[in-house]
């Protein structure tokens, strides 16, 4: 059975006509509204139903993330940029990145905390604001008629509560040890790479206030010329005061010890923490400079901070310099002090303390060549798993951890169990030496150090004098034996690494003189010409095929003469007295 058509009447296809067309209407204003573009008058007569601040936690899965981030200055990152100019003294190294890393950490908790308690303070003023009446804003000064906020009694409150943070105090250090064995220089290299200002002083000319020489506030006020006058950015830098054992106290038969005790007395508050009134005078030439050039910038390479950074100065800049005599007050709480010293001597003590005596059968003999100036004085080689080696590891202020191969002779340096006591015998006195808790005693270099010394880092001598030569178009080449003359010859003369320059300049003094401008191509340096035998090999342009036969002679002798050395020392090789006296009655001589 076939279904019926629908029948609409007229009535209805006019209702239904209606209702679409209204809807139309309603969907056309709707997608209007819902537009991206904001306008002011849609919103007048909504009332505000909350409160933003920027400052609050935000609320997730990442609202207790800290906001820092990963730093960028760890202590193996310093470690590994001072492994790429200093040879040897690991724990010196360790010493120096945690004290300057934990420096950086104290700075930035700091910034962190001034941050939040200006954020803090912020957020109050906004809700006061909030609180406030609308007529107070028209009437300044009217006072309210009910307090909002009435004070509370005064009987029967609560005790007092102490909410401040933690204090994060500075931990200043000391560096120790024999000239040129590098104290000055791990300073230098991490001056030029910190973020934080930085200023290196010699104590030698400070005396006490009132004498003629130097003020120990000096090297405040160094540190502020080096953070361009900025007493933010000083109070928060590094101070390196070199030679520091120049002013040990000094037995005066009469007067006043002005240039030892004096100057450590004063150098108690400026290390413990004080304000200073730094009186900056007006630089020579400020004005002419000021007024010729309207700006200058300063580039400095800093691969800590994230690339080079550049320092402007100009005349409305405040921090570029003292236009007149100014007085700046800065505070030395947060300025980390790093003290280096030789302190010549000071091992003879440290061993009176420690050494038993040497009388009797079995008794350590204490040798003498420590006051000879060639030998390696820091270092003292015992038996391991003997009582002497036990003494050492009992007074060792570290833990050391042996290496699998370890030799059965170890080597100590006597410096390493320096203490408080050591150092107040040596002239220092107490309360000086108990404001740095933090001491790393560095060794004497060996001759395999010094040759390490003179190719490794990366302002090696045998580099620079290769890029020396390079400027007049001669290439320089030394063999393995001329490079462990050289070393030998620098450790007799008792000055580290210092000594490595005056020997390099003994053997290149003439061949500086006859290169440049000669016809001169190519100079080798051997072991001969190392002992004065030869004279240095030159050879003319063209000649670089026989140029790199005579380096590999060179170097296959050596290898040689190395082999025949390491054969004969392991054959007849005598570790210990018992072993000599033992070969020496089974030979028929004792």
């Amino acid at each position: 059975m076939a279904a019926s058509p629908l029948v609409v009447g007229h009535d209805a296809r006019l209702s239904y006509i209606a209702l679409s067309s209204i809807c139309r209407s309603f969907s056309t204003s709707a997608s209007r509204k819902t537009s991206s573009r904001f306008v002011r008058s849609d919103f007048a007569s909504q009332p505000f139903t909350g409160t933003y601040d920027a400052g609050e936690r935000t609320s997730g899965p990442l609202g207790d993330a800290s906001i820092l981030g990963v730093p960028k200055l760890t202590p193996k990152v310093l470690k590994q940029h001072l492994d790429q100019f200093v040879v040897g003294q690991e724990r010196a190294k360790k010493v120096l990145s945690v004290a300057v890393y934990n420096h950086y950490q104290r700075i930035q908790e700091a910034q962190r905390r001034e941050e939040e308690d200006v954020e803090m303070m912020q957020q109050q003023l906004r809700r006061e604001m909030a609180e406030t009446h609308p007529l107070e804003d028209e009437f300044p000064g009217h006072q309210q008629a009910i307090p909002l906020h009435p004070p509370p009694p005064l009987l029967g409150s609560s005790p007092i509560l102490d909410t401040s943070p933690t204090t994060l105090d500075k931990t200043n250090i000391l560096l120790l040890g024999p000239s040129g064995v590098g104290k000055t220089l791990m300073a230098k290299t991490l001056a030029r790479v910190l973020a934080v200002p930085f200023s290196m002083s010699d104590c030698t000319p400070f005396t006490q206030a009132g004498y003629i020489g130097e003020d120990a506030e000096v090297c405040v006020q160094r540190l502020l010329a080096a953070a361009n006058y900025d007493v933010a950015q000083a109070e928060r830098g590094i101070i390196c005061l070199d030679e520091i054992d120049k002013i040990s106290t000094a037995k005066v038969s009469h007067g006043k010890d002005v240039g030892g005790e004096g100057v450590q007395q004063a150098l108690l508050k400026i290390v413990e923490g004080t304000t200073l009134q730094i009186h900056a005078k007006q630089e020579k030439f400020s004005s002419s400079r000021s007024s010729g050039s309207a700006s200058s910038t300063h580039h400095t390479h800093n691969r800590l901070s994230g690339g080079p950074s550049s320092t402007s100065s100009s005349p409305g800049n405040t921090t570029s310099g003292p236009t007149k005599s100014e007085t700046y007050n800065v505070r030395t709480d947060n300025i980390l002090f790093i003290f280096t010293g030789a302190f010549v001597g000071l091992q003879k003590l440290i061993m009176n303390r420690v050494a038993k005596g040497s009388i009797g059968f079995g008794s350590p003999i204490r040798s003498s060549s420590a006051t000879s100036p060639g030998n390696i004085d820091t270092y003292i080689s015992v038996r391991t798993g003997s009582e002497e080696s036990k003494l050492f590891e009992k007074h060792l202020p570290f833990f050391t951890t042996a290496p699998p191969g370890q030799s059965s002779l170890t080597q100590y340096n006597p410096l390493d169990l320096v203490e408080p006591t050591d150092l107040q015998t040596y002239g220092m006195i107490p309360e000086l030496v108990g404001r740095i808790p933090v001491s790393a005693a560095l060794s004497a270099l060996d001759e395999d150090a010094l040759v390490r010394v003179l190719t490794e880092p990366r302002n090696s001598l045998i580099k620079q004098y290769e890029q020396l030569f390079q400027l007049s178009g001669v290439e320089l080449h030394f063999t393995r034996g001329a490079l462990r003359e050289v070393a030998k010859s620098s450790l007799g003369m008792g000055t580290g690494a210092r000594g490595l320059r005056t020997c390099c300049e003994r053997l290149l003094t003439e061949t500086m003189f006859d290169a440049p401008g000669s016809s001169i191509k190519y100079v080798l340096i051997t072991e001969a010409v190392a002992q004065r035998k030869t004279a240095p090999i030159y050879l003319a342009r063209g000649q670089q095929h026989k140029f790199q036969v005579l380096i590999a002679a060179e170097e296959n002798e050596w290898d040689a003469k190395m082999l025949k050395t390491k054969d004969g020392t392991e054959e007849g090789a005598v570790a210990s007295f018992e072993e000599y006296r033992g070969k020496g009655k089974a030979a028929g001589v004792m």
